[in-house]
């Protein structure tokens, strides 16, 4: 933290404007030096400045430079932006000349954001919906995590913290003045507090992972014979060749899988190797590979042909079928209540995308006043929080209670870095890009 680091904060390229960020303790006297000033600027007011070298004062651009002093920065620290022309060669005679400076080096990925946290400018859920929002690709992806970084989850969580810290007080001056006249009732109410916070602990883990799919995904699986049509509806899916279509049954010997965007929702739908009895050694694998990948699908897309066996499968708990007839142009389907669309044609095929999008919304959309667990760790922690709670709710021994409530505390803490978390910190900000 008493290095000054600099590092390019937009996209690299060719671009018609570039920023270089720099934060630390030597932030304002490297922005002075390369803009040749001596009288300090006025925070948060761009300012023009011809960029020279401080030794040669070769000329290296033209540009603004913006001053944000601490602690009303986004790292907490002096900070300084180079608003620069956005070529490779400006760019990297910038950023040679600061690397020259001392007392400054390049950042490392994610450190801006991570001094941020250090700081006390946000706290690790924050910081990973920041990591979220700048890898969002949809519309609902960006709302969930905006939100996390305005700090939905954080209040939700620190609340539950600040609970049990209040019931961990009550608990030590419990066992540390004995003689005082304390309610008889006092641990039957302890007891019952611990239980409010493990019910809305509960409650927010029955969320059947909306949160971490709406972050990462929701699952589609195309099944059906060899030849039923899976990756020509694939390919009409995507819009695009993804897979390759033959007549050759079991041509599809891998798991081929297409991001799309439904109504706002990332969607990854993957087209299986058909399902068939006394398959060949590659096509077996393929199909062992498809089964694994249906496991973990959320809705299952059958699709059923004129011209092919019917395939039975067996769904897993809170996965939704969707049964499509495909190649409608040969037969009709003798089924009711069964989409129908042609692939060859591309009939039907919209029919089919509005009603998975109906589905993925009524599945997944956001309810008011609800922030969703949006991350495996978190879901970890809150659980081992449950374990510890349990363990405090039957414990025989008010020392015991009091250990048990302490090791639930921490384990939400470590949710939002509130306690010592080391390992945890390198994990959340190496998923960050050099220059945030």
């Amino acid at each position: 933290m008493s290095d000054t680091i600099f590092a390019l904060s937009t996209a690299p390229g060719r671009a018609g404007v570039a920023i270089v960020r720099i934060s630390g303790p030597q932030a304002l006297a490297a922005g002075l030096r390369l803009s040749g000033r001596t009288a300090l600027p006025v925070p948060r007011r761009c300012v023009r400045a011809t960029f020279r070298h401080p030794l040669t004062g070769a000329l290296l651009d033209d540009g603004l430079w913006v001053y944000f002093p601490a602690p009303n920065s986004f790292t907490g620290e002096d900070v300084v932006e180079l608003h620069l022309h956005g070529s490779k060669a400006v760019i990297e005679a910038v950023c040679g000349v600061l690397a020259s400076q001392p007392a400054l080096r390049s950042a490392e990925p994610g450190e801006f954001t991570r001094r941020a946290f250090v700081q006390g400018r946000m706290d690790l859920t924050q910081a990973d919906g920041l990591a979220d929002l700048l890898a969002a690709e949809t519309e609902i992806q960006r709302e969930q995590a905006l939100m996390q970084l305005q700090g939905n989850l954080w209040r939700l969580y620190d609340a539950w913290r600040t609970a049990l810290i209040e019931q961990l007080a009550l608990l030590e001056a419990y066992l540390d003045f004995p003689d005082e006249d304390l309610p008889p009732t006092v641990l039957a109410e302890l007891t019952d507090g611990l239980r409010q916070v493990a019910a809305a602990i509960r409650a927010h883990l029955s969320d059947q992972h909306r949160g971490e799919r709406r972050r990462e995904g929701i699952r589609i699986a195309l099944v059906g014979a060899p030849n039923a049509g899976k990756s020509s509806l694939l390919n009409a899916l995507a819009r695009r060749d993804v897979a390759i279509v033959t007549p050759e049954p079991g041509t599809t010997r891998d798991v081929i899988e297409a991001a799309l965007d439904l109504g706002g929702y990332p969607v990854l739908v993957a087209d299986t190797a058909g399902l068939r009895d006394d398959p060949g050694v590659i096509e077996a694998e393929g199909i062992r590979r498809a089964r694994l990948w249906l496991e973990t699908a959320d809705f299952v897309v059958v699709l059923a042909a004129p011209d092919v066996p019917r395939v039975a499968v067996t769904m897993q708990d809170g996965q939704e079928q969707v049964q499509v007839w495909n190649k409608m142009d040969l037969a009709t389907c003798p089924d009711a209540g069964v989409l129908t669309l042609s692939t060859r044609s591309g009939e039907g095929v919209d029919a089919l995308l509005n009603e998975l999008t109906c589905r993925i919304a009524a599945r997944f959309s956001a309810e008011a006043g609800r922030p969703f667990l949006t991350h495996a760790r978190y879901r970890a922690a809150l659980e081992t929080c449950l374990q510890h709670l349990a363990s405090a709710e039957i414990a025989p021994f008010p020392e015991l209670m009091t250990e048990d409530v302490r090791l639930a505390m921490r384990a939400i803490g470590r949710i939002t870095g509130a306690v010592d978390i080391e390992a945890v910190l390198d994990v959340v900000f190496s998923r960050f890009c050099i220059g945030k």
